[in-house]
């Protein structure tokens, strides 16, 4: 009796063989289909890599800020009306232990600025005024970017220095310009860098407390404080700080800590990141299913080249293979793109934006990863039916 052979087994090689074969025969296709799959991965890398880096600028950010600054502003009294801060509410603030600075401003109503007198004085632009004690820049960590700040000798004078966006609305590029405020000329001093802890301060024109009194009638009420404490008493002095405030109506005063509104763009941030993702994912499927498509209409084409295998002793799992190894090969291939490109991009808007470039590594390997699984999944149903053909079926259907 005459024994049968062994059955053969392909190797690995000629697995990667065959497959880079199957590939190479169709470019074009082959570069459309592996397109999907690229921008499904790229815009999941783009999105986790953008938002690693914006988390880690933003903590930065709140870090070298501190978390220790505290506001206070006047709430509404029992009736609905604006409730006011009394005059001393600065100095009482300053006696509460474990704080370390205290400044305020106080809103000048009735009061616009603008440019020129021609200006009809309805159109503020969204430009305040306020008063401005001396220790206000400090307190808050801000910069001049232009000219310099209040001092005690122009704090009495018709000088003003502006937030950066007031300046940008007024059209002010620096110092010794003039603006027009309650019909007064107001000579401005310097424009300050942005304040990411004080947003409010930007939109303003800022005078000294005395020269506010004087020209404008502004009547002395502070409407924020800003406070600064140490890190460990920050929470201690949160509780106390509206009654110290306010003695007589402490449920009128409002404190808030201005790194909250930083931290929460991180959870605003999240949600819109998950939106994303999902975009990525829907690419990502419709590349799946356009690699499934192409790989059918390969099994269709190649019936002819099947039958040959099969008839010189390629069994059913060798074609099988065949067919999901150059699906996984396609995907792999639009993988390792995917990611190159949401690399790029991550790391772009990363030096644009000025933020550390942190690499998700993750989801680096997540992608490549996903696009295997993919290309898995996608290639199944064509290697099974590539692999049911018969020799014969497939030889005269070719």
């Amino acid at each position: 009796m005459i024994p049968l052979p062994e059955m053969t087994r392909m190797h690995s090689r000629d697995l990667k063989t065959v497959g880079v074969a199957g590939l190479r025969g169709r470019p074009m296709r082959a570069a459309l289909s592996g397109l999907g799959i690229a921008i499904g991965i790229a815009a999941m890398v783009a999105v986790l890599g953008i938002s690693t880096a914006s988390r880690a600028g933003l903590m930065a950010q709140i870090q070298q800020l501190g978390t220790n600054l505290l506001t206070v502003t006047p709430g509404q009294s029992l009736f609905g009306d604006d409730a006011h801060l009394p005059d001393e509410a600065p100095g009482m603030i300053s006696q509460i232990s474990g704080v370390t600075s205290v400044s305020a401003v106080g809103q000048v109503s009735g009061a616009s600025v603008r440019r020129t007198d021609k200006i009809d004085p309805n159109r503020t632009g969204g430009v305040a005024v306020q008063a401005a004690q001396l220790d206000l820049l400090d307190n808050l960590g801000g910069q001049v970017r232009t000219g310099v700040w209040l001092n005690a000798a122009t704090n009495r004078y018709p000088t003003v220095v502006l937030g950066a966006v007031a300046a940008d609305r007024l059209g002010v590029d620096g110092s010794a310009e003039q603006v027009y405020i309650a019909g007064q000329w107001f000579t401005v001093l310097g424009v300050l860098n942005p304040i990411a802890l004080a947003p409010e301060i930007d939109r303003s024109a800022l005078l000294g407390w005395p020269a506010a009194e004087e020209f404008l009638g502004f009547d002395g009420h502070p409407t924020t404080i800003y406070e600064r404490s140490d890190d460990e008493s920050v929470s201690d002095v949160r509780a106390v700080l509206a009654a110290t405030a306010s003695p007589e109506h402490p449920e009128q005063v409002t404190v808030s800590r201005p790194s909250d509104a930083l931290t929460a763009q991180l959870a605003a941030a999240s949600a819109f990141n998950s939106l994303f993702l999902g975009l990525g994912a829907v690419a990502l499927l419709v590349g799946g299913v356009g690699i499934a498509n192409i790989m059918v209409i390969s099994v269709l084409e190649r019936r002819q080249e099947i039958g040959l295998r099969r008839a010189l002793g390629a069994t059913r799992g060798h074609i099988r293979m065949q067919f999901l190894t150059e699906s996984v090969l396609l995907s792999l291939l639009g993988g390792i793109t995917g990611v190159a490109l949401g690399l790029v991009v991550t790391l772009s808007y990363a030096v644009y934006r000025d933020w550390p470039v942190v690499l998700p590594t993750q989801a680096l390997a997540g992608g490549v990863f996903a696009a295997i699984a993919v290309g898995a999944v996608a290639g199944l149903y064509p290697a099974r039916r590539a692999a049911r053909l018969s020799p014969t079926q497939a030889l005269a259907t070719g």
